[in-house]
């Protein structure tokens, strides 16, 4: 293992995606790990939204249909922009709503309990908003959230197994919602096996891609997938509260949505004012409200940018990057402490890399005040992301022989071992 910063320094000469660095604003003197919390802002996000005020502007009620970027069309025209990274068709995604809000809304057209299949299959390792979501659309529908929410149980509390998963699917389960990668050891499932298993059984499912879109490629028409949801503030670098997406496999089209909405309707029949819906023939159908256009205008200029470097060459660089941190790790911070509790194969390792140690929420603390960005999971978790399109190979270097500083000099010690109001 080379450890030199000249070793790192050929690695950015040699990669093609480092002219994207350029777009970004990173701030001074930091190094930003935490883009699979918060993107960074990049000057076509931050064009895209000054051509949106221009437009509301310039057109006023107009601009629903006029100007370059009709705002009638604008989910939809996302939703095609967004479909490469997922692999899915254009008519199969829509950006819309939240990830929770989405989440409500696929669930309530999904979950159709019936005789013996009542149960929402999920995971003990998802992000809590998911699990709240599940519950609640069980309570609404009268189930006691306690006897009808099963989750699979992780074996070592960071990794879920296959075949634990597989071995849940039984035959009280009307519906499965899994992440595509676990928030915290980020994880990638296998959503391939996982779908084709539960259709053999009858069940429908659908995966939360907040932690997999803009950074590790899919294929959910080809594999089947009935549904998925998202967020776009993460590897997709639309800012924070940006509008979320989601899609629907286009076997489900022509169904009305579980909960529907004056946007769910077909475009050419939405401004007859009838009462009686008719829906869209696309996941536009899975719409609820007026698209909030200032905040979706900034995927428009970050989507330009995963269309230009490919979301192929994108998982590329991660995965090297990720290989090149976890190699440093092994090599340099031998005898700290350090447990990396991520997968390590390229096939279920997603963006960032997770490391445990009992003192990782004062490690982290250290390490924002020497000007790197890392993000703190409870109880005891470093979560470290090197994003392709902004972060580079002397980034990941640099963070190492910082934090391994802040090990010898012990200056966590400075830092009480609890997390801030946000971790």
């Amino acid at each position: 293992m080379n450890t030199e910063k000249a070793y790192a320094a050929n690695l950015d000469q040699q990669d093609k995606l480092a002219k994207f660095r350029d777009e970004f604003y990173i701030p001074h003197d930091t190094i930003y790990l935490d883009g699979n919390s918060l993107g960074l802002l990049s000057k076509r996000a931050e064009q895209a939204i000054e051509d949106m005020v221009k437009s509301w502007k310039q057109y006023a009620i107009d601009g629903w249909t006029e100007g370059d970027e009709p705002w009638y069309y604008l989910s939809e025209k996302l939703g095609a922009m967004s479909a490469p990274l997922i692999g899915a068709e254009a008519k199969e995604v829509v950006v819309t709503g939240s990830t929770t809000t989405n989440l409500h809304q696929l669930s309530a057209s999904f979950y159709k309990p019936g005789g013996t299949r009542t149960k929402i299959l999920a995971d003990a390792l998802n992000f809590p908003s998911d699990i709240y979501a599940l519950k609640s659309q069980l309570q609404l529908k009268g189930y006691d959230p306690d006897d009808h929410l099963i989750q699979v149980e992780s074996k070592d509390g960071n990794i879920l197994d296959t075949r634990d998963i597989v071995s849940a699917m039984t035959d009280d389960v009307a519906l499965i919602v899994l992440p595509a990668v676990l928030y915290r050891s980020g994880q990638v499932l296998d959503m391939k096996t996982l779908t084709h298993e539960a259709h053999k059984r009858g069940i429908p499912i659908g995966f939360d891609l907040c932690h997999s879109i803009g950074s590790v490629p899919h294929q959910l028409s080809d594999w089947g997938v009935d549904f998925a949801l998202w967020c776009t503030y993460k590897h997709l670098n639309a800012g924070p509260g940006s509008v979320a997406g989601l899609y629907v496999n286009r076997k489900h089209f022509g169904h009305e949505p579980g909960l529907a909405g004056w946007f769910s309707s077909s475009k050419e029949k939405q401004f007859d004012m009838e009462h009686t819906l008719t829906p869209a023939q696309n996941a536009g159908a899975y719409q609820i409200g007026t698209p909030h256009l200032l905040s979706a205008a900034p995927l428009l200029g970050s989507l330009e940018m995963f269309t230009k470097a490919g979301i192929a060459n994108i998982r590329q660089k991660s995965l090297l990057l990720t290989h090149y941190l976890m190699e440093l790790i092994e090599s340099e911070l031998t005898g700290y402490g350090f447990t990396i509790a991520n997968p390590k194969s390229e096939t279920e390792r997603g963006g960032h890399v997770f490391l445990e140690h009992p003192d990782a929420a004062r490690i982290c603390k250290a390490l924002k005040a020497d000007g790197v960005i890392p993000d703190f999971r409870k109880p005891n978790g470093i979560r470290l992301a090197p994003v392709a399109l902004y972060n580079t190979f002397t980034d990941v270097w640099e963070t190492i022989q910082i934090l391994k500083t802040i090990m010898d000099e012990e200056r966590y010690k400075y830092f009480e071992n609890e997390r801030g109001i946000i971790a």
